[in-house]
């Protein structure tokens, strides 16, 4: 059995530690931190049945029984909190980005190598049934040659402009999982990127410094061509949607819905909104994620998500952000070579 400790208890923290105490046979969490730990998370903890909290992260990476450590603090913590626990001998699972500094992303990344230890990048859409679907039948060849790639991704509401002024901007922060899921349907990599921006939904993202609503063209290494479209703002709901086409077909997923009745009346059809936001569409993906992180702890095996998949899309964001801000197409291999890769 597989010791776990959770650093942050806000949100993603208690989906991960849910997700570990109910699902993954192989591990159980013993210790959560945060340092705003109260009353409220405390009992959060007890109804989970994890036995220690703590406002000291230290005390997960001094605990010898702790095998692997889920980083879901802030993402400014994600680069010293991975290198901090590697380096106390713990396998990490660290929630996306690992940062927005290329520079800290490739000291995690030495610091991966150094230890000997697992990593693995919470990219959860990977572990999604309607995207793995995709991804098995492209893989597969199903599809033949790529062609198109089109990707849909629109929240149901706008983030806090507090959180907007830290979130490292639409690319890296909501577009983000949309380059990783680029990569991961279509298994190739993204060589230019062409992206356009605007300020559709509120006016103070736009004073925040950032955009609401984008597309996105990406030339892929295998010759496809990969559109995204982005927005902050959905009325209907979580936007969620993926076509993968080729010369011998085309696969596509649409939204999860709370069900598949479909109401048809003499005023129209109706039928169920998509739903409401992450949580309530990938709740099985954050615990399959962590299942498979498990995983290859258990089994040493590699993980599904390293340490280089968190650090591509991030390349890829400041491609797109250099492209707006300068309205041209930008080159990944410029990106890299501005960051010695």
């Amino acid at each position: 059995m597989i010791k776990v400790g959770i650093i942050g208890a806000g949100r993603i923290g208690r989906v991960h530690g849910e997700s570990v105490q109910k699902f993954v046979k192989d591990a159980e969490v013993k210790m959560v931190a945060d340092p705003f730990m109260n009353a409220e998370m405390e009992a959060w903890a007890a109804s989970m049945g994890i036995s220690k909290t703590t406002k000291d992260y230290h005390e997960i990476l001094r605990d010898p029984e702790i095998e692997a450590v889920l980083i879901c603090a802030s993402t400014d913590q994600h680069s010293p909190l991975s290198i901090e626990a590697l380096r106390a001998g713990k396998h990490v699972f660290c929630e996306k980005p690992i940062d927005h500094d290329v520079e800290k992303i490739k000291e995690v990344m030495e610091v991966v190598k150094a230890s000997g230890k697992k990593y693995q990048v919470g990219f959860n859409r990977r572990f999604d049934h309607n995207f793995k679907a995709v991804h098995d039948a492209v893989a597969a060849g199903k599809v033949g040659k790529q062609q198109i790639i089109k990707i849909t991704s629109r929240d149901p509401e706008p983030p806090s402009i507090d959180y907007v002024k830290v979130s490292g901007g639409i690319f890296l922060d909501m577009t983000i999982h949309d380059f990783d899921m680029v990569r991961y349907l279509s298994g190739a990599e993204v060589e230019e990127v062409y992206a356009e921006g605007s300020v559709t939904v509120d006016p103070a993202i736009g004073k925040a410094g950032d955009i609401d609503t984008a597309v996105i063209t990406l030339k892929l290494d295998n010759g496809a061509t990969a559109v995204i479209d982005n927005c902050r703002a959905a009325c209907y709901g979580y936007d969620q949607r993926a076509e993968v086409f080729g010369d011998k077909g085309a696969i596509a997923i649409s939204n999860d819905t709370a069900s598949s009745a479909v109401f048809s009346g003499k005023d129209g059809v109706v039928a169920e909104k998509p739903l409401f936001f992450f949580l309530e569409r990938y709740m099985a993906a954050y615990a399959s994620e962590i299942e498979q992180f498990v995983g290859a702890i258990v089994k040493d095996t590699e993980t599904p998500v390293e340490a280089n998949d968190g650090l591509a899309p991030v390349l890829i964001g400041l491609a797109a952000k250099k492209s707006v801000a300068e309205h041209r197409p930008v080159k990944i291999s410029e990106i890299r070579a501005a960051y010695g890769l």
